[in-house]
């Protein structure tokens, strides 16, 4: 029996980490991918896209996994300076 990609998706924890279906810019701002207690029994909501601004002024919805590294590069862009030195708060 032969699976195609379509029936062999990998599974995953939380259904927020998912990133395959297309969705309007608003039902990716709602998604949540984790709602659940942490360990001290605070409760820990996590987005599953996070809006980020372009120098140009677009907006765009990053996914907190597969868009993890775009999501690295800018909040290390939001720490610099307008000399290029980057700040710590």
């Amino acid at each position: 029996m032969a699976n195609t990609a379509k029936d062999e998706q990998e599974p995953v924890l939380n259904p927020g980490d998912r990133a395959d279906c297309p969705m309007s810019d608003q039902e990716k701002s709602e998604q949540i991918a984790v709602d659940a207690p942490d360990i001290t029994g605070d409760q820990i909501v996590v987005p599953t896209y996070f809006e980020a601004e372009e120098p140009d002024g677009e907006h765009k919805q990053l996914h907190h996994i597969k868009d993890a590294d775009e999501i690295s590069d800018t909040i290390r862009q939001m720490r610099m300076d307008e000399d290029g030195n980057r700040t710590w708060r």
